[in-house]
């Protein structure tokens, strides 16, 4: 078979997008396809649209914006070329997180209390008079998203990031601990429990340097809490209508509630990743996942 992979793009995950494409390249060439990797950065929709009509299928391994906001999945549908992961549809109701917000509430699942805020506005919510956690509507790998634990804050570096994006989610900071739960086509897979170092938030630097621990199975969530986990995981997957794989962070409070945070339709699949070694705990390696990657095309 001949597979497209799209890897890099123009959002400031496009690094981890490269990794994780790469990634993906090599499962697939070991598995015996001719793959041919892309950059949308540098290479024209209609040219990327062409190589796509000729090919059985194409991966598009593109980390936020241009990617996980569906605006590559709509050129695909538009030109009928299957691809893999959800539908254009479910990654921008997943991406704008005031959308995804709502979708939550409607199902009845839930979520952290959260505004959309302006810069003109964090001074009076409410919800900045006690901890909070500020980031951007849409987004990922935690970029510019803002953990605040004590009060008073310093509202400067808040302000400048609510200047850049005009407006940003506000949400209650809920205190315990995150696990996240992917989802492979109808099953969730085991449950990591992620640990960021001492005295450390689980932000951009900490995902990527090594440094969090990510427990599967994880020592510290009992495994009632871990069936709840991967329930929700699986009726968040279904709510906003994804297909194929998704993984959905989840934070468990002090009394053990389960509240969901965020979806992403095209998770990490780098070697340092969280949905490979919950597949990985699940039974697939890492040329098993990838073979099942293109049995669901």
């Amino acid at each position: 078979m001949q597979y497209i992979v799209l890897g890099g793009g123009i959002s400031p995950e496009s690094e981890v997008s490269k990794r994780s494409a790469a990634a993906v390249q090599s499962a697939l060439e070991a598995l015996g396809h001719t793959v041919t990797l892309i950059d949308p950065k540098t290479t024209p929709a209609d040219t990327i649209m062409n190589a796509a009509k000729g090919s059985d299928g194409v991966f598009p391994i593109l980390h936020g914006l241009g990617g996980e906001d569906g605006s590559i999945q709509q050129q695909l549908e538009a030109h009928h070329i299957p691809y893999f992961g959800p539908s254009f549809r479910s990654c921008q109701t997943t991406y704008d997180k005031v959308i995804f917000k709502k979708i939550l509430e409607e199902n009845a699942i839930s979520t952290p209390k959260w505004n959309e805020i302006t810069s003109e506005q964090l001074a009076d919510e409410p919800l900045a008079q006690a901890p909070f956690v500020l980031k951007p509507i849409d987004g990922g790998s935690s970029i510019d998203t803002f953990i605040i634990r004590t009060l008073p804050f310093d509202p400067a570096p808040l302000q400048e990031a609510l200047g850049r994006y005009g407006s940003m989610l506000i949400e209650e900071l809920i205190i315990g601990s995150e696990i996240t739960v992917g989802i492979l086509e109808d099953t969730a897979l085991p449950v990591v429990e992620i640990i960021p170092p001492q005295d450390k938030e689980f932000d951009f630097e900490n995902k990527y340097n090594g440094e969090t621990a990510e427990l599967c199975p994880p020592q510290n969530v009992s495994v009632e809490l871990q069936a709840k986990a991967q329930a929700l995981a699986l009726e968040v997957h279904n709510a906003t209508a994804c297909r194929h794989i998704s993984r959905t962070d989840i934070l468990i409070d002090e009394q053990g509630e389960l509240y969901v945070i965020d979806t992403n339709t095209i998770p990490g699949l780098t070697s340092q990743s969280l949905y490979p070694k919950a597949a990985a705990a699940a039974g697939y390696d890492w040329a098993a996942l990838v073979r099942r990657f293109t049995e669901a095309l």
